[in-house]
């Protein structure tokens, strides 16, 4: 057998699996379509792990793969010709590399695993500079729909002591879970905001002063939106938190 043919022709199948990944990514949803999409998989993982092995040169086994992966997500972006329609193609590739390629990659638990998740997060920065996608295995994933993961407003909380459990945190979770999930649109805002969130964070405590950062996002944004809530002004709401997600991503998104 050919491992390494095997493997190139079929990495880059790992990012047509998924046509709509914000759809697949629910709590109820997400685990069995991450296992049915695995299952699909995992002869690419067996040839890339055997030739893996087998090869001398393993970084450049493991580059050639990731490259052939890149390219096919660059034939993809280019055959989008309008601007929103490449925007969302982007979109779905970076949720499709986050949520579905790179913890599939990690599932396998092979030798090459580790090693070409890193490769692929290294192509997609050069091909995509925009993106900063992290490594994360499927059971991080998974146990943060049960967590119920609020990055930014976490990081606050904690910045001020307060525990995860903590009247805002629950709140705003609630709030997010009730009426935001049940807009037309909810479930894409919410995806959007995992896509960025976790991003944001990190560069925020890159800087030099973390807490007064958070301080300042406490006073003009999360404060108001808690009021908002308890006032029942749940739209205004929506609205306030989403031009702190856009700002904030202005800010410290791209760095």
């Amino acid at each position: 057998m050919n491992y390494y043919l095997t493997g190139i022709e079929g990495m880059p199948k790992l990012l047509d699996g998924c046509a709509e990944p914000l759809k697949y990514f629910k709590r109820n949803v997400y685990p069995d379509a991450f296992r049915r999409m695995y299952q699909e998989h995992v002869a690419t993982f067996d040839a890339i792990e055997n030739g893996y092995n087998s090869v001398i040169d393993k970084e450049q086994f493991l580059i050639n793969m990731a490259d052939a992966l890149t390219a096919h997500a660059v034939e993809k972006m280019n055959a989008c010709s309008r601007k929103n329609s490449r925007e969302q193609m982007q979109m779905d590739l970076n949720m499709t590399m986050a949520v579905f390629v790179i913890p599939m990659v990690l599932e396998y638990k092979g030798n090459s695993s580790k090693p070409l998740a890193e490769k692929l997060l290294e192509a997609w920065k050069r091909e995509f500079p925009k993106s900063n996608l992290q490594a994360a295995d499927f059971d991080y994933i998974e146990k943060g729909f049960h967590k119920k993961f609020c990055y930014i407003t976490t990081a606050v909380c904690e910045s001020f002591g307060k525990s995860d459990d903590c009247y805002e945190l629950t709140l705003l979770r609630d709030y997010r879970d009730t009426y935001l999930a049940s807009l037309p649109d909810g479930q894409e805002l919410i995806g959007e905001y995992y896509d960025v969130a976790p991003t944001i964070v990190k560069h925020i405590n890159q800087q030099k002063d973390p807490a007064g950062i958070y301080r300042l996002i406490w006073k003009e944004y999360l404060a108001p939106c808690i009021e908002m809530i308890e006032d029942d002004r749940l739209e205004d709401c929506r609205e306030h938190y989403e031009e702190m997600v856009r700002h904030l991503s202005d800010e410290y998104f791209i760095q």
